[in-house]
């Protein structure tokens, strides 16, 4: 019986064809956005995840309240804080960075971008929370002085209009500097064109002193991460003077930063698919007002199909098969067009603006929960003009003009 429906419904499509496409565009249209939006988010999602099971669930991250990058703060941490922590039990490994935004000049042209300073005998904590690996020289060393690494960016984005490799010199805030290695790709374009300095050479070009804009703890057990982060809060409160009101610091673990992000991601998908799904309704609308113009089109062909014995239920399946295969086919289309807009996304995401975050992620459940969405919204818009049909009259139906 579905069978028949089935071919039934495709006959009628094919004899309105102009009609038929006009109907399945809207749905091709919400379906394709509805999916590249959502593919994009579980790619996201998916490459942040990534992200933090590299930073692992044993490190704690602690800030100054207000701190908006480049070592501008409300407040500050210091050095003292970071001796502090050090004694709060639970505590294994300790490392902190200090971040300016230092003048770079290269082969007569100057540019601004992001300094951080690290303690090289902290090195190893810090380049494996940030996920640093070398793709070309050699990490910093303690005792080294006059040298830098530099972002992936460098050596092969064109942040200058020559590559930098490890060996060439370069001039940051009027001092000339080594570039001991290039840090492999971290995916992220900011990230990619950090330069990173022993905190010694830090201080002496920014004249920072003690200040302290990120902290990162190692924990003993990971499953006491929390219990430590309790700790130390506790410990800084008393040594820095504040309370629950007057906190100037700020203690994140990865699954609370994950966490955020998962919110944001959330909130951001929902808004975007929320302005996708009324496109959807203009499709919707479009089925609904072809399926009534067909109702009256056959008004004669429903009497007949009711005079040799068809019942209301047989017309109602018939024209919600009709609606439904509508919406089914603009589903199939738009999912094939969504697939290929968000590889294209993913594709100039990586080649072009050279990050890895912007992932398209294509999931089973979505394509079949994006076809199944299709052909309910399909057969849904069909409903009442099914519904009318299956109520005609043979009589009435006969005599209609």
């Amino acid at each position: 019986m579905l069978k028949d429906y089935s071919k039934l419904a495709l006959k009628n499509l094919r004899k309105r064809k102009l009609r038929s496409w006009l109907t399945i565009t809207g749905i091709v249209i919400s379906i394709s956005v509805i999916f590249v939006l959502i593919s994009l988010s579980l790619g996201l999602k998916g490459a942040i995840d990534e992200q933090f099971k590299i930073l692992g669930t044993d490190k704690l991250f602690i800030m100054p309240k207000g701190n908006f990058g480049a070592g501008v703060s409300a407040a500050q941490l210091t050095t003292f804080d970071v001796d502090e922590i050090e004694k709060v039990e639970g505590v294994k490994e300790i490392s902190y960075a200090t971040i300016g935004s230092g003048e770079i000049e290269f082969n007569k042209q100057k540019k601004y971008f992001i300094v951080i300073g690290i303690p090289l005998d902290r090195m190893e904590l810090f380049t494996t929370s940030a996920n640093l690996e070398m793709d070309d020289g050699s990490e910093l060393r303690e005792g080294e002085k006059g040298k830098v690494m530099l972002g992936y960016d460098y050596k092969y984005n064109f942040v200058f209009d020559k590559p930098i490799i490890s060996g060439n010199k370069i001039i940051i805030n009027g001092k000339e500097f080594r570039v001991s290695g290039i840090v492999g790709a971290i995916g992220n374009p900011s990230d990619d064109k950090n330069i990173y300095m022993s905190m010694e050479d830090f201080k002496e070009l920014f004249n920072s002193g003690n200040r302290v804009d990120q902290i990162i703890v190692q924990v003993d057990d990971e499953k006491e991460v929390k219990e430590t982060s309790e700790r130390i809060e506790k410990r800084l409160m008393k040594f820095r003077d504040v309370d629950e009101k007057t906190k100037d610091f700020d203690i994140a673990t990865p699954e609370e930063l994950l966490a955020s992000f998962d919110i944001i991601l959330n909130i951001i998908t929902a808004f975007l698919v929320g302005i996708a799904s009324i496109s959807l309704f203009v499709g919707g609308v479009g089925i609904a007002n072809t399926m009534y113009t067909s109702v009256l089109e056959r008004t004669k062909e429903i009497g007949t199909m009711k005079a040799v014995g068809a019942k209301n239920r047989d017309i109602l399946f018939i024209f919600l098969f009709e609606s439904g295969l509508l919406g089914l086919i603009g589903g199939v289309i738009g999912v094939a067009l969504g697939f290929m807009i968000s590889k294209t996304v993913e594709f100039i995401a990586v080649n072009q603006l050279h990050t890895t975050l912007l992932k398209a992620a294509s999931p089973a459940y979505l394509v079949v929960g994006s076809l199944v969405f299709a052909f309910l919204i399909g057969a849904l818009s069909g409903g009442i003009p099914a519904l009318k049909a299956s109520k005609l009259k043979p009589v009435d139906a006969l005599r209609y003009e």
